[in-house]
């Protein structure tokens, strides 16, 4: 029933969102946004080429990074805290401004020990909002060009159009989660005393140090800008961060609600809304199934925990109040998209059941981040297209425009990057012992490190607990795979649609490959797993595959 509801509620609600999202980017700037803009001193009708909105992004992110690097570094003399927190470890630092300024909130800290109040809002929640606003001005500039544009849009005024979405989106859950009793103060740490005292090294402890703070407004905007980073170490499987049934359903909810808007919202934009429909259902149908595969794998009995739970279902590492399935549920949606909050730790799910978040991971646009999910469909839709035309010897085209080898070099690129990267940087990590000493042995070892690389790739951020990582080399070959993998896949996407702008329309014929049809969304689902599978099977095989055979053979074994 959970499953259903949320999925129901999700995309029920996307729909009008995503409509009112294409009209407002179909529109001209509102007297607001152009006020605010000119305030700015940018004119909010001045267009960009493809080069100038990918100067601005780019230039944007390195200032805003640097301010949120210098807030980490220098929090311990600023104002807002409370708790007297020191500055953020060189290194740590470093990977912190990476992780959110990428829309990942990989957290190699603790949050509510490691920042202050007034890093915790400049430099993480603002970022939150920031973060994802970039990814959907990215995303329809890049429509704007496959519609045949030369004109990209004005950055600023995309990012603009993208905040009036989620800032009041934000304001209300906020209100509805402090509502279910989330914190949401300026107020120090409090103290609770204990209703039992408990025995800690000898001595008597009758009280308890609760962090607390503007909690409510940055679990809103870490949901629904699809972030994930937690302001409490255990991230929403804390009752500080989702205290309710309701709590945890809206949650769920806002994880999906704008990746799935996004994808009406380009069928609308691109006047192609059969085409919206067929990305759409692949991208439904591969979360459904990822979904019922976690939910299986989670109802097996942990074997681990021998008789004590030999029936199942898999409840280490779970919040009893949500259960086995509502687990699985969100740790399989938060992969789907880049969010990576967690209301579970999957480092104790079963080893089938961690399998599935590296495969939400792996694919990187089942729904993907606010925009980038897209984008990086629209990757995987041009690539088919030129298989498609390769195998009836065609010239490929995309609405009209011939696909040439510049368009596919670039695209092939963006793909080859993320093995480059995954596969390397985790070899890498296991050819040094030292780097993994203190991560788990084995099977699962491996699945740690390969799932902390494909996590930082797709910008998502959840982690296998397990491994230790905040140490100089998780922090700074984390950051560089955060920066890489987040800005590449999204100028290279710019500039095949700004080239593929410049060519002039052919009309479509009875000859033309359709992309609005059955048969190519059966293509396009075909091209994604084959593509992925062939880069990823074999880690995937030395990793959760074995594990699983290993932990069956000594089940066989002991009966």
């Amino acid at each position: 029933m959970d499953i259903f509801l949320t999925y129901a509620l999700a995309i029920g609600l996307a729909l009008p969102l995503g409509l009112l999202i294409a009209r407002v980017y179909d529109g001209p700037a509102s007297r607001l946004s152009a006020g605010l803009l000119r305030l700015c001193g940018v004119d909010a009708a001045r267009g960009m080429s493809w080069t100038g909105y990918a100067a601005a992004l780019l230039g944007t992110n390195l200032l805003v990074g640097l301010a949120a690097l210098a807030t980490y570094l220098l929090q311990g003399g600023l104002p807002l805290n409370p708790d007297a927190i020191g500055g953020l470890r060189w290194d740590t630092a470093v990977h912190t401004m990476a992780s959110f300024i990428t829309n990942t909130n990989q957290q190699h800290y603790s949050g509510q020990n490691g920042l202050s109040y007034l890093s915790q809002l400049l430099g993480i929640t603002a970022l939150q909002l920031f973060t994802p606003a970039v990814g959907m001005a990215a995303l329809f500039a890049i429509l704007r060009g496959l519609r045949g544009q030369t004109n990209m849009g004005n950055y600023y005024l995309d990012v603009t159009r993208a905040l009036g979405f989620l800032v009041p989106a934000s304001v209300v859950l906020a209100l509805l989660l402090t509502w279910q009793g989330v914190p949401s103060t300026f107020g120090g740490a409090t103290t609770a005393t204990l209703i039992e005292a408990q025995t800690v090294e000898g001595q008597a402890v009758t009280t308890q140090t609760i962090p607390v703070g503007l909690v409510a407004s940055m679990v809103a905007i870490k949901q629904l800008g699809t972030n994930g980073g937690g302001w409490y170490g255990p991230n929403s499987a804390t009752p500080l961060e989702n205290p309710t049934p309701l709590s945890n359903l809206l949650q769920m909810i806002s994880i999906l609600l704008f990746p799935v808007a996004l994808v009406v919202a380009a069928g609308r934009f691109l006047r192609r809304p059969r085409f919206g429909v067929v990305i759409m259902g692949v991208m439904s149908l591969l979360s459904a199934g990822l979904t019922l595969a976690a939910v299986l794998a989670e109802r097996a009995p942990n074997a681990a925990l021998g008789g004590l739970a030999a029936a199942g279902p898999n409840l280490e590492g779970k919040e009893v109040r949500f259960g086995a399935d509502v687990s699985a549920l969100w740790g399989a949606i938060t992969t789907q998209t880049s969010s990576g909050s967690v209301n579970a730790m999957l480092d104790s799910f079963t080893p089938l059941g961690g399998l599935v978040p590296q495969l939400g991971m792996f694919l990187n646009d089942v729904y993907g981040g606010i925009g980038v999910g897209l984008i990086n469909m629209l990757v995987f839709v041009l690539i088919t297209v030129f298989v498609a035309g390769l195998m009836v010897g065609r010239t490929p085209e995309l609405f009209g425009r011939k696909i040439e080898a510049r368009e596919i070099k670039i695209a092939s690129l963006i793909l080859l990057l993320q093995p480059l990267l995954v596969l390397g940087l985790t070899a890498a990590a296991l050819a040094n012992p030292a780097v993994t000493a203190n991560s788990n042995p084995g099977f699962h070892g491996l699945s740690q490190v390969l799932y902390e690389y494909n996590s930082a790739f797709a910008n998502n951020g959840s982690g296998f607990e397990g491994l230790g990582d905040n140490t100089p080399w998780w922090n700074l070959t984390c950051a560089a795979a955060l920066l890489l993998a987040r800005f590449l896949p999204i100028v290279g996407p710019l500039a095949i649609a700004g080239l593929l702008a410049t060519k002039k329309a052919a009309p479509e014929t009875s000859g033309t490959l359709r992309v609005d049809t059955p048969v190519f969304a059966g293509m396009l689902l075909s091209v994604m797993v084959l593509l992925q599978l062939l880069n990823f099977a074999p880690a995937l095989v030395l990793g959760p595959v074995a594990e699983h055979l290993s932990v069956q053979a000594t089940q066989d074994v002991t009966k």
